[in-house]
């Protein structure tokens, strides 16, 4: 698998703690879009998309099956948004 372009998009809303909004292609043929870039306690982690249950709870929509795939893409949208914030 080979992630073949990161979009970021900076948010700046004051109080926040998500920071940007980042898109995924992987393999030139599989996007992955609303990922959430938010700033935690010991730094930047992404978010997958997800959606609130009829229950109240949220469900991620897309997500990585192992926590290699969830580095590599963790790793891709943090480069892309050092990038944007120089």
């Amino acid at each position: 698998m080979e992630i073949t372009s990161v979009n970021v998009r900076k948010i700046e809303k004051e109080g926040s703690r998500m920071k940007g909004i980042a898109s995924v292609l992987i393999d030139d043929a599989f996007a992955v879009h609303d990922i959430r870039i938010i700033e935690g306690d010991n730094g930047l982690f992404i978010a997958m998309p997800s959606r609130k249950t009829a229950t109240g709870d949220y469900r991620d929509i897309a997500h990585p099956v192992n926590q290699e795939t969830r580095a590599m893409l963790e790793e891709a949208i943090k480069a892309e948004y050092e990038k944007i914030e120089e």
